[in-house]
């Protein structure tokens, strides 16, 4: 077994449960998860995503820098102009189709509050009551 530099407390990335978990980090990699027995959603336990499934973190695959599709061709873009690129869009089809055009899919990742902000967004901001993610239960 490796032995583990340090321990972070943390938060499992895998549902909104809000499990905590432990970090066991070595040379900035994340080498083993335990679970915290302090912690008040999950006393200790994991689930197999939340102790074995964090190998995500160190994927060559992931992304780093959001993207924007400008005329047909996908291309890296600084975070404020992709994020101003969004709100072009989603202005411009609000404006051009009504806000029921527009529709929110969010992930059973995120914490509960993130959740929640975002249909605050959905329906408060952008006037759509489309808001779905992938964890009904």
């Amino acid at each position: 077994m490796i032995k583990p530099e340090r321990q972070v407390r943390t938060i499992c990335p895998y549902c909104g449960v809000g499990c905590s978990l432990f970090l066991h980090i070595k040379d900035d990699r994340i080498v083993r998860v335990t679970g915290d027995f302090e912690g008040a959603a999950n006393h200790g336990n994991l689930c197999v995503k939340g102790r074995f499934g964090i190998d995500f973190v160190h994927s060559a695959d992931r992304l780093r820098t959001p993207w924007v599709r400008r005329n047909g061709t996908l291309e890296p873009a600084e975070w404020e102009s992709a994020l101003g690129h969004v709100v072009e869009r989603l202005t411009a089809i609000r404006r051009e189709h009504g806000p029921g055009a527009i529709a929110f899919l969010t992930s059973a990742k995120c914490t509960n509050e993130e959740n929640y902000l975002l249909q605050k967004v959905a329906r408060g901001i952008v006037g759509s009551g489309h808001v779905d993610h992938c964890a009904r239960l």
